[in-house]
């Protein structure tokens, strides 16, 4: 009996001390001036979401642009970023954006909307637990292409007083690294034809010196999208020839283009790596 009461207080106390930190989800905060909001459209898209500790302070953070070929998706938060991170706490933020096709909007404006929000969460993470100084950017496919734009090319977020090199790390699992096939297409172009310009995110690689840490993550070559492994790679060796010191390609082998589920823990390792930088 005694042996069975000891049992009892062990389980317990196992399970108390594995039960998940409380989470403040904070939904639809407006990242534009108010004085943007002039249409429903805008007022349903140009809004995030953040999903952090109770009692946050100093946190890492981690935006993350949802995919969809800039013309679908909608925000979203992945919580395997914090629930299976056991080294730090972190904060995530879902963000939204408009999109293309989409009331007139071009991809300019999803790369205007994807600077504000980044913009806004530097400024304002810090009110939410968040250390401004250690806020990372990722995204799948569109939202790679987003996180790459934005880590790369300085025109994006100068409005808002800001540099690339502010951004503690750059995460885009199989972004676009040529121009995006939607702008292609803005163009009269196909998907299968390629272009760089200045909307590719590796048209920039010559500013290796200014762009943050980056772990680019793609799926198998053969089963990717587009040529996506291989946008990746040689944006990747355009990088280090430039300088950069410290950019990382992972193939996960066997996934094609949505393969999110094996880039987590990758991701997680990066943002501690980086983190205690």
């Amino acid at each position: 009996m005694k042996h069975l009461f000891l049992v009892c207080i062990l389980f317990t106390a196992c399970v108390f001390a594995q039960a998940p930190a409380k989470r403040i989800v904070t939904k639809n905060i407006r990242y534009r001036a108010e004085e943007e909001y002039t249409n429903d459209y805008i007022k349903e898209r140009c809004v995030l979401d953040i999903n952090a500790p109770e009692n946050a302070k100093d946190c890492a953070v981690v935006v993350w642009y949802h995919g969809g070929g800039l013309t679908g998706g909608s925000k979203s938060v992945p919580t395997p970023f914090f629930e299976r991170n056991k080294k730090q706490p972190i904060i995530v933020c879902g963000m939204g954006y408009r999109l293309a096709k989409k009331n007139g909007c071009k991809v300019v404006d999803c790369l205007q909307d994807a600077a504000a929000g980044l913009a806004w969460v530097m400024k304002n993470i810090q009110n939410y637990g968040g250390d401004p100084q250690k806020v990372f950017v990722s995204g799948h496919s569109a939202g790679g292409y987003l996180t790459l734009m934005l880590g790369m090319d300085p025109k994006w977020l100068a409005p808002y007083g800001i540099t690339p090199s502010q951004i503690k790390g750059l995460i885009p699992e199989s972004g676009q690294c040529i121009s995006h096939f939607t702008y292609r297409e803005e163009k009269g172009m196909k998907k299968t034809d390629p272009l760089v310009d200045d909307m590719a995110p590796i048209f920039y690689a010559k500013n290796a010196a200014q762009i943050p840490p980056i772990l680019l993550l793609t799926g198998d070559r053969e089963m990717e999208m587009l040529g996506r492994y291989e946008e990746n790679a040689l944006l990747r060796r355009m990088l280090l020839i430039n300088g950069h010191k410290d950019v990382t390609l992972y193939e996960f082998q066997g996934y094609g283009h949505g393969m999110t589920i094996p880039a987590i823990d990758p991701l997680i390792r990066f943002v501690n790596r980086v983190t205690e930088q």
